[in-house]
């Protein structure tokens, strides 16, 4: 016979895979009396599990819905499935329910078995997606998940990184959250030894186990790490910076401007402020014009005379 715990584990698969088992069934399953199984229901009640019971010889046990999710019991291939399932979510950008995905994979990831990490590894190997992100997002869910672990559970990070010319460096860092965009992943953490807040796209990391020891965590170097991590990608990174104002809402631009892009913020009912950035001030000229929004210069001055450059430049190549 099996003892309490293994009995109320199997009791609770049986819950979830039948809509509804008489007492009788349930007893005879499990090779208890009816009057066990009642027991293990009541258990199962204390632990969070909604366990309906109707009443009379057609009646039996159900298993609800509660107010909150109690822990599930998936066989080998139902776990295969969700764990397909949220790798596609994690490594394709699936608008708002990214960063979840990595999380919710990697506490699935941690209790796989081997023989069900090997199906999925090869389920996801042989796999070609027909829709894609925007080019540059591609990044291993396998390293979403490695990441995700560390952050987690407060341990050191150590990996390969390569910045946007291709160099590669060695970094320790203790790791703090993942950010996600539209199109890339970005990992927030404490440099160790530049003593300093980074952030890391997480398609140029390499991990570089074992990680570890465990750190006491940091006050993060903002409360909204979206709005801190979109700041950095579209402004702090680069050397020229600007100041727009958009002859548009912030909802229209936010259409045209991702959070990679710049920063809006909303002025009035038909104008926002832009506040992006590019490796120089003539490439903010070309990107400000492809938006295609009437604009203003607010700063710097030297992008005005950039634009009035452009205007002779393009005037001239259509001259007769």
């Amino acid at each position: 016979m099996l003892d309490t715990s293994a009995r109320l584990l199997r009791l609770l698969s049986l819950l979830q895979a039948h809509r509804e088992w008489t007492g009788p069934e349930l007893a005879d399953r499990l090779g208890v009396t009816p009057r066990t199984v009642r027991r293990d229901v009541d258990r199962l009640r204390e632990l969070g599990y909604p366990v309906n019971a109707s009443p009379g010889t057609g009646g039996g046990y159900q298993l609800g819905a509660g107010a909150e999710l109690p822990p599930l019991l998936l066989d080998d291939d139902e776990a295969v499935a969700v764990a397909v399932g949220l790798r596609t979510a994690a490594g394709n950008g699936v608008e708002g329910i990214g960063e979840a995905s990595v999380r919710a994979l990697a506490k699935l990831e941690q209790v796989l078995p081997g023989r069900l990490r090997r199906r999925v590894s090869a389920l996801n190997e042989f796999t070609v997606p027909m829709l894609r992100v925007r080019a540059g997002a591609a990044v291993d869910p396998a390293v979403l998940t490695e990441l995700a672990t560390v952050c987690r559970d407060g341990e050191r990070l150590r990996f390969e990184y390569r910045d946007h010319g291709g160099t590669g460096s060695r970094r320790t860092v203790e790791p703090h959250r993942l950010v996600c965009s539209e199109r890339r992943w970005y990992l927030v953490a404490w440099d160790v030894d530049r003593g300093d807040w980074r952030t890391f796209r997480a398609d140029r990391i390499e991990p570089r186990p074992p990680h570890g020891p465990r750190f006491a965590p940091r006050t993060p170097p903002a409360e909204d790490l979206a709005a801190y991590v979109s700041e950095g990608v579209s402004q702090r990174a680069y050397a020229a910076r600007a100041v727009l104002r958009l002859h548009a809402t912030a909802e229209e631009a936010a259409r045209r401007v991702g959070p990679a892009d710049g920063v809006l913020e909303p002025l009035d009912d038909g104008t926002c402020l832009l506040r992006t950035g590019a490796v120089s001030l003539d490439v903010l000229v070309i990107h400000v014009l492809l938006l295609g929004f009437d604009f203003e210069v607010v700063e710097p001055p030297e992008l005005t005379e950039r634009i009035r450059a452009a205007r002779d430049l393009l005037g001239r190549a259509v001259a007769p």
